[in-house]
């Protein structure tokens, strides 16, 4: 039975000065994480550099600075997904999407790589929900391209073949110990996967 009593209200937006407050920190530390390491970046640096009490920056990030990298990082994955989805709906060739799908990705490893390592275990982010929907869109694009032809192979392996060499430590490896340029990592990735869908 409704009870007539209950009044339903939205949920309260927050304040303008606060929502500004947490813009500011954003590009303050985006800033400061772009000019420095992530990691010699304290936050009391960033809350000076903001102009704002350390209390105002642990009111948005409670976590500290592992919640702000992650913050700094869902904002580009969504553009990434939203590229992504866009690419999809305007290519259909499920072959040529997944080659600029993985270039793609090498370069947001590669750009954002400070923040995908900053307090993660080696190989964590693989199982990471924010990362899997990379490894959802190679195997989508992958089972796409042999649904027309008469050679198979073991989907889930080729994906994860592929997708493990997006990892930010492989990439990291390869730039630092290999000195591999970002094209030759890309190249060498597309190399992989024109032989796997030969």
């Amino acid at each position: 039975m409704l009870n007539e009593n209950l009044i339903v209200t939205e949920p309260r937006a927050p304040r303008s000065d606060a929502q500004r407050n947490r813009e500011l920190l954003i590009e303050t530390a985006q800033r400061l994480f772009a000019e420095n390491d992530v990691e010699k970046v304290s936050m009391s640096d960033i809350a000076k550099a903001a102009g704002v009490g350390k209390g105002t920056l642990y009111r948005h990030f409670p976590q500290g600075k592992l919640e702000l990298c992650h913050t700094l990082l869902d904002q580009e994955q969504r553009e990434l997904q939203e590229r992504v989805l866009e690419r999809m709906r305007e290519h259909p060739d499920p072959l040529a999407n997944l080659r600029w799908f993985l270039r793609e990705v090498v370069l947001f490893v590669e750009r954002s790589e400070p923040l995908l390592i900053a307090g993660v275990e080696p190989g964590m982010t693989l199982n990471h929900p924010a990362h899997l929907w990379w490894r959802q869109t190679i195997r989508g694009l992958l089972a796409a391209h042999f649904r027309t032809r008469k050679e198979q192979i073991d989907l889930d392996y080729a994906t994860d073949l592929i997708y493990v060499m997006l990892d930010v430590a492989i990439i990291r490896f390869q730039r630092q110990v290999r000195g591999y340029e970002v094209s030759r990592i890309v190249d060498g990735l597309l190399m992989v996967v024109d032989k796997l869908t030969a």
